[in-house]
């Protein structure tokens, strides 16, 4: 339950920084074309707030950052994500593992992971997604969430296992135990938390911004 509602709490700070309000998503036409979410600017995405009050607002350097998300998507959401996992393992040491010796390996192998992962599947995975489905209806909604935990989540954990045997000089045959006794379980954790969050994301959420509102509640469930 403490879980939760520091997930929860996660959720609505990451929200709120991000200026979203649970408003109708409105098409913009430009003549007979309209443009597809893959595709609109960062200054149009109810994520974005006025330029002028960006840098010295809720969130300074949102500008810039979502410039970098513009000019360089791939590179921007993999330092989002080294950030991301790097922050949460860092405050998970610091005040949950507190007893324990600070373990500077475990940091930076969950950063790395987060630079050359997690970012970039991210960006594929749901830029793919969400050209395949565009609305933000509950049926769109739905779908994409049980896309995401059905058969992203299994293999995203598979790489994540898999990742950590081989840092940890583990053999193919001790990761594919451990693939076999834990993806379940991890799974299953997974399921506890992310519908609700992905159901947020997917309704709400711009493409391009999906990978720092994901990072922003990952901080918190890691």
């Amino acid at each position: 339950m403490k879980l939760f509602s520091i997930l929860v709490a996660s959720l609505g700070l990451a929200a709120s920084a991000f200026g979203v309000t649970p408003t109708t998503q409105k098409k913009i036409h430009s003549g007979s074309a309209s443009l597809s979410p893959l595709r609109t600017p960062a200054g149009s995405s109810a994520l974005f707030r006025k330029a002028e009050l960006t840098r010295g607002g809720a969130v300074p350097g949102w500008a810039a950052y979502n410039e970098a998300l513009d000019k360089s998507p791939l590179t921007a959401k993999s330092l989002t994500s080294l950030v991301g996992w790097g922050l949460g393992d860092l405050l998970a040491q610091l005040f949950i593992n507190k007893s324990a010796p600070f373990d500077v390996k475990r940091l930076i192998t969950l950063s790395v992971f987060g630079l050359i992962y997690h970012g970039p599947s991210g960006h594929y995975f749901y830029n793919w997604l969400d050209s395949k489905i565009e609305g933000t209806e509950a049926k769109d909604v739905f779908t994409k969430v049980a896309i995401d935990q059905i058969l992203w989540c299994p293999i995203f954990m598979t790489v994540f296992f898999t990742y950590l045997g081989l840092v940890n000089g583990d053999s193919f045959a001790a990761i594919g135990d451990k693939i076999k006794n834990d993806l379940f379980t991890a799974c299953q954790g997974s399921w506890k938390v992310w519908p609700f969050v992905h159901a947020v994301n997917f309704k709400f959420i711009s493409t391009k911004h999906r990978l720092v509102f994901i990072n922003s509640v990952q901080i918190a469930f890691n």
